[in-house]
């Protein structure tokens, strides 16, 4: 279920804005709310905003997930979150402080419930964390959402992949599915066909088994 033009997206922990920018040429017609809680980032993302003439189409809203707007409540029809990768208590010391990587008084539990509250039933969310995390990014999503799809993002052929994407569907309980995912470069340093599809040309993540999508190289 992807988005389309009229659809109201949501981008929590938007950083400069780079993902909520892709979306908007990709889908043109999509409606998005980007919410970052760093004011220098956030600063950043209304610049890029204006650079790219999208201020008709994407609002940035300064502030913490745990303090969204109440009329966001039940109002989206896909969230995506890139929330901060590791625990405190994980955290070397020199990343410690930084909110875009560590995570602060909002847990992983947090982000999810934010985006499970934003979502319209039937809605979508999407996740991209650490693959160490999964476990415990699953166990969460459970609670709120059910058509689990997990797409692993692999470095290169036979590395093994440190990120994930999951999306799920609020309201929805059909079964959990693991996808072939995506190879990010080839054994030479290059995309491969699939991720400059997605980088370059803006074609969409494949979420589902679809074979006119280019396939992820070396991978079935």
């Amino acid at each position: 279920m992807s988005a389309v033009s009229g659809s109201r997206v949501l981008d929590l922990g938007a950083g400069v804005g780079a993902a909520s920018l892709c979306l908007a040429v990709r889908v043109p017609g999509c409606q998005i709310d980007a919410v970052e809680l760093q004011p220098g980032l956030a600063d950043i993302a209304v610049c890029n905003i204006g650079l790219n003439a999208l201020q008709s189409r994407m609002s940035l809203h300064v502030g913490d997930i745990s303090s969204l707007p109440s009329t966001f409540s039940e109002s989206f029809d896909h969230v995506m979150v890139n929330p901060p990768y590791l625990p405190a208590n994980r955290a070397t010391k020199g990343s410690r402080g930084n909110l875009s990587k560590v995570e602060g008084h909002a847990l992983l539990v947090d982000w999810v419930n934010a985006a499970s509250d934003a979502l319209c039933v039937k809605g979508c969310l999407t996740f991209i964390h650490r693959a160490d995390r999964l476990d415990e990014l699953l166990a969460l999503i459970r609670g709120v959402a059910g058509e689990i799809v997990v797409a692993p993002l692999w470095p290169t052929k036979g590395r093994e992949a440190r990120r994930i994407l999951v999306r799920a569907r609020k309201g929805v309980s059909t079964p959990l599915r693991l996808i072939g995912g995506l190879t990010l470069y080839d054994n030479d340093g290059k995309y491969t066909a699939s991720a400059e599809a997605i980088f370059r040309d803006a074609a969409p993540f494949a979420f589902g088994l679809d074979d006119n999508y280019p396939r992820p190289a070396g991978n079935s």
